[in-house]
């Protein structure tokens, strides 16, 4: 039987803090709202038959950001959940950049398929491209991928898998990333913040995954470290 979770509430409190938006960067040319739609009907033409599903194995299992007609348990065999997009704003900022999650190659991911209701998706689809891509570079790690969920296999729409040409995607070891997301922060909140929250969200479906427990005992420890070395207030809390 495992424990309660090493990482609680007020060590990932710690860790908040005000950070200024930057804003996008303006070396970057994003999509114009024409070309969220036009990706948006490229995806639905290529979608299968039948409901639109996407698969969440981050913070669209517990932020969905859209409304949603079902959920159920699935699995993405032959891909891994790792922190691996080098992040500058959001949940992380240039002077100590953060860690997004994404999926990569191998092995098997435990997650959740989310179905965008018939009547409204494409609306949905472009709010839910706004919210994780901004390019064509982010769109390359948008894929249809096979899921299995207890009512069959079934093709999921997910995003962040493998991108191809980003210079941010890199690949570190678990201490390595401890120590990012225990000190990361921006104006999206903290590294800390997103995995616990995620952490969280897998441990209420019953979903174990052996490397985000190992993680989340490490970031743990990481702060408990940090704040045994200073006697500040939460707020002001070195992370």
């Amino acid at each position: 039987m495992k424990g309660p979770m090493a990482l609680t509430a007020e060590l990932v409190a710690r860790c908040e803090r005000h950070e200024p938006d930057p804003g996008p960067d303006p070396r970057v040319r994003y999509f114009t709202p024409a070309e969220y739609e036009a990706v948006a009907d490229r995806l639905i033409e290529q979608a299968p038959l039948g409901p639109l599903w996407v698969f969440a194995y981050g913070s669209l299992i517990w932020k969905p950001a859209i409304a949603t007609a079902d959920h159920r348990r699935a699995v993405a065999h032959g891909w891994h959940r790792s922190f691996c997009l080098k992040l500058t704003r959001w949940r992380g900022s240039a002077a100590q950049p953060g860690l997004m999650m994404g999926l990569k190659r191998r092995g098997r991911c435990n997650g959740v398929v989310h179905r965008i209701p018939d009547d409204d998706r494409r609306s949905l689809l472009v709010q839910l491209l706004r919210r994780e891509i901004g390019n064509d570079k982010h769109l390359t790690g948008v894929r249809w991928i096979n899921v299995d969920t207890d009512q069959g296999r079934t093709r999921a729409l997910t995003f962040w898998a493998e991108p191809v040409g980003l210079e941010n995607w890199v690949s570190l070891p678990l201490p390595e990333v401890a120590q990012i997301l225990a000190r990361a922060c921006g104006h999206g909140g903290s590294g800390a913040a997103y995995l616990f929250h995620t952490v969280s969200k897998l441990d209420e479906l019953g979903i174990r995954d052996r490397n985000l427990w190992r993680l989340q005992q490490m970031v743990a420890d990481e702060i408990r470290g940090m704040y045994q070395t200073s006697l500040a207030a939460p707020q002001s809390f070195p992370c």
